[in-house]
């Protein structure tokens, strides 16, 4: 398998996350089914990390996102008390603040899919694992990149012929970005980043390569 199931979250680095059914089996079956998946992402990860895209299909979903600084991970897990006992300053002599810091997200991602798959399971009353045992984390070490990525992830639904228009998929965050209503996405500095609005939609408009952002890919 490869290695970028097991590579550590940094701290203060953009990463593309993804993670799918086991087997390939489905995670979203009903409707309500895509809103407590983000209900629940945003209860266990957004202390922790902050978003930049998302896009959920339906065995699978891609996210983009930056992990905060040590210190904030740190700080903020102390305040929740959601430091492992294995992870705490008596535990951890050999461990430096990014490592620990990376571990705790990491845990955190770990319990939000407990968390989604035991709702899903009793939903459908299944038994065993919802999601594979290990999600793809790809960091993005280039910000020249980052559009691309963006760009790649809200025109997935189209790449899984889940629907023939990228603009109407409402399981996204393509049209959120553009939306004047309060959200945790930082919508200012991802159009910025575009050059602005008008930048934005042209860019995901036009037919990129996804060649030159192949090791940021994941499927």
């Amino acid at each position: 398998m490869s290695t970028h199931y097991f590579k550590p979250l940094i701290p203060d680095n953009f990463y593309h996350i993804l993670n799918r059914g086991n087997d390939k089996t489905k995670i979203f079956f009903k409707k309500d089914n895509y809103d407590y998946f983000l209900k629940k992402y945003d209860a266990y990860l957004s202390d922790y990390l902050t978003t930049y895209a998302f896009c959920l299909l339906g065995n699978h979903f891609h996210l983009l996102v930056k992990v905060n600084t040590a210190n904030s991970i740190l700080k903020r897990a102390e305040e929740l008390d959601d430091i492992p006992k294995k992870l705490s300053k008596s535990q951890r002599p050999e461990k430096s603040d990014n490592e620990t810091a990376g571990l705790i997200v990491s845990n955190q991602f770990r319990k939000f899919f407990m968390s989604y798959a035991k709702a899903i399971n009793k939903q459908e009353n299944r038994t065993g694992s919802l999601f594979q045992k290990n999600f793809v984390r790809l960091i993005i070490d280039n910000l020249k990149y980052l559009n691309n990525v963006i760009q790649y992830i809200h025109l997935n639904p189209v790449h899984h012929n889940f629907t023939d228009d990228y603009k109407d998929y409402p399981y996204s965050s393509y049209e959120r970005i553009m939306k004047p209503k309060p959200s945790k996405l930082p919508k200012q500095k991802i159009l910025e980043n575009f050059n602005g609005k008008a930048n934005y939609l042209q860019f995901h408009s036009e037919n990129h390569s996804f060649n030159i952002i192949e090791k940021y890919i994941v499927e």
